[in-house]
């Protein structure tokens, strides 16, 4: 149904980067799911009611919430393509992640709110009428939220939306809350114990657990977290693909919403090339990463010594010290200042999050090995953190 809708309302619908796609595409999955879950909230609110149900009656208006959540996401992408302005020059692209966090605060509220009735339903229990009839229309719950966590969790992955992994995580928990209430209705015609409620609890628990893990994953790159290994391969192979291009270092990737990413990075070249025809090269891998990967990019061009030997010798050392202490750490910008008495080895490391070395221990660490290759030498070391975690 929504690859049909999809054909009919959307222009250029397989573009899942562009702003305005992604922006039709989340308003399409919230308002049609703001359609499923009010035709949800009507069937189970009157079959509960007929059936005496708590667990029925609080699943029933899990589903308005869900529908609440629909729109909040709507507003979500519709508020996050708004152009930057005086106030906001990055753009409004966070919005998007602000609107999952609400729609987790609303998983966690219905949570809290199901959690309450349940506990009193608990100590004043109430009969259950058990209907055939009830029970399929549960069937039938089960059946719409597994189709409406399939459509979104399919279509966030597309456009890459936290919004849209929050609605369907939250569908997800709705089938096994449902579930539960099945289960507690079919019990109910076979015993006295006041099993709706305890459903009703269990349900409660689970709608608690998603929303604690829907916030946080929304709360992640509100906070700023790595780019994916997958992204920083794409970047080094766009701009290791020009000529001269030796390698790249400390690149920073700042993300101001889908779509709105900036990035910058050091790109080593050789020093003995003309400037202006290096300068040119950088120009063009600006260009080529910005147009193929949709970001702003700056770059700071590093000339280094590639004909040097001595150089290339103690780069050697270097890397086989890291090596030794830990096998992710690396080094880059290494140059040599030599003088009368000793010679200066100058160079960053980037020390990996696994490494358990402070600074400083690390630092004397390098220092050790590298003295006992090269003789009268001084190491000035500045660590860098990584700019993907390392496996």
């Amino acid at each position: 149904m929504i690859n049909l809708l999809a054909r009919i309302f959307i222009k250029n619908r397989a573009d899942y980067s562009n702003p305005f796609v992604r922006q039709q595409y989340g308003t399409l999955c919230g308002v049609f799911g703001i359609f499923l879950n009010v035709v949800l909230f009507g069937l189970k609110l009157i079959f509960g009611i007929l059936a005496s149900s708590v667990a029925m009656i609080a699943d029933a208006f899990n589903n308005i919430s869900d529908a609440a959540a629909s729109l909040v996401s709507i507003l979500g992408f519709k508020l996050s393509c708004k152009k930057p302005d005086i106030e906001h020059p990055f753009g409004h692209g966070r919005l998007e992640y602000i609107s999952g966090l609400i729609i987790s605060f609303l998983i966690l509220f219905m949570g809290l709110e199901l959690l309450k009735s349940s506990f009193e339903g608990l100590f004043n229990p109430s009969p259950v009428n058990f209907s055939l009839f009830s029970i399929i229309i549960l069937i039938f719950s089960i059946l719409i939220k597994f189709y409406m966590y399939f459509y979104n969790s399919r279509i966030a992955k597309k456009i890459d939306s936290v919004s849209m992994k929050a609605t369907a995580q939250d569908s997800f928990a709705d089938m096994i809350s449902t579930f539960v209430v099945i289960v507690s209705i079919v019990c109910s015609k076979f015993t006295t114990f006041p099993t709706d409620a305890l459903a009703g609890i269990f349900v409660a628990l689970f709608i608690l657990y998603t929303g604690i893990e829907s916030a946080k994953e929304t709360i992640k790159p509100l906070l700023g977290t790595p780019p994916s290994k997958e992204f920083v391969n794409q970047i080094e192979e766009e701009v290791c693909k020009f000529p001269h291009v030796v390698g790249i270092h400390d690149l920073i990737v700042h993300d101001y919403g889908p779509g709105r990413r900036m990035i910058s990075l050091h790109v080593e070249v050789p020093g003995d090339k003309d400037i202006f025809e290096m300068h040119d090269i950088i120009d063009n891998i600006e260009v080529s990463v910005a147009q193929k990967l949709n970001c702003s990019v700056i770059i700071h061009m590093d000339p280094i010594d590639t004909k040097n030997e001595r150089l290339s010798e103690i780069k050697d050392v270097i890397h086989a010290g890291l090596q030794k202490i830990n096998t992710n750490l690396t080094s880059h910008d290494v140059r040599i200042v030599p003088g009368p008495t000793h010679t200066n080895i100058i160079f960053d490391v980037v020390k990996s999050f696994d490494c358990k070395l402070c600074d400083e221990d690390l630092k004397s660490e390098i220092q050790k090995y590298v003295q006992t290759y090269i003789k009268n030498s001084n190491c000035v070391i500045t660590i860098d953190t990584p700019y993907v975690e390392m496996e």
